[in-house]
């Protein structure tokens, strides 16, 4: 009997998802209970405090689940290798553009001339997203890990900073594809950024169909965000029953490939 209440208490889940005020879904995997949320991993003030909601989801919940424990300690992006000046790993064109947009976020292009083109793509955008007044202690997953450290709940890592670095150094060229892409869709980039803090200042999208614009051409999607949904869905199927919140990046959530549609997959 109780089997039965459980397979129908799942049924009626799928026929009517709750819809929350921030980008969340509620999935069942037989006995596991997820509580996927999309974070944001920068944000502004006004993402303080958590949703009441999100946090008496963690409050019921057995673990966290994050991509990685960005508290956990020093960044691993701290040293790098050196390559050959990005004058001669650039076009003509895209060195100028590179060059025009050091200045407007305030990065030295000497200083970042020799490192791998990964790593001045992230830098590039971790600048951007300041001057858009977002900050990496406002970010979702950041107060997510505070406050389950202050609850001694479990952490469980996804990847974890050292998989999430080898994934960086093993795109080919250094990542120069990356940088490419950043400086091609600068602009798309921080009205994408702007779009994810309003759903969680505003409203969320109410399908993971939603049509978001792209920033990465087709092979950086598919090793940025296809392969690691895939890879993801796989750990959380393997996981113990359970009571989880899961906090993933808010983009994984939505578009084709998208995490909820393979975890919904029977």
């Amino acid at each position: 009997m109780g089997k039965l209440l459980h397979l129908i208490s799942a049924f009626w889940q799928v026929l009517s998802p709750r819809h929350y005020a921030y980008p969340a879904q509620d999935i069942t995997l037989g006995d596991r209970q997820l509580h996927l949320v999309g974070s944001i991993h920068m944000g502004t003030q006004g993402m303080l405090p958590l949703p009441a909601v999100l946090q008496s989801r963690l409050a019921q919940a057995d673990a966290l689940i994050v991509e990685a424990d960005i508290t956990a300690g020093a960044s691993p992006f701290t040293e790098s290798e050196r390559c050959s000046p990005l004058s001669e790993r650039l076009t003509r064109e895209e060195y100028a553009r590179f060059c025009r947009l050091c200045d407007e976020v305030a990065i030295s292009p000497e200083a970042a001339d020799s490192l791998p083109a990964w790593q001045v793509a992230l830098m590039l955008q971790a600048q951007q997203a300041q001057i858009l007044g977002l900050r990496a202690d406002y970010g979702i997953d950041f107060q997510l890990l505070n406050a389950a450290k202050k609850q001694e709940k479990r952490v469980i890592e996804l990847e974890g900073p050292e998989t999430q670095l080898a994934l960086l150094r093993a795109l080919p060229d250094n990542g120069l594809s990356l940088l490419q892409d950043t400086l091609t869709h600068w602009q798309t980039n921080a009205r994408l950024l702007q779009t994810m803090i309003g759903w969680w200042l505003e409203s969320p999208p109410r399908t993971g169909q939603s049509q978001l614009p792209g920033t990465f051409n087709s092979a950086l999607n598919d090793v940025l965000m296809l392969q690691r949904n895939q890879r993801w869905n796989d750990a959380l199927r393997a996981l113990p029953a359970g009571k989880y919140v899961v906090a993933v990046g808010a983009l994984h959530l939505y578009g084709e490939g998208n995490l909820p549609d393979l975890l919904n997959q029977r």
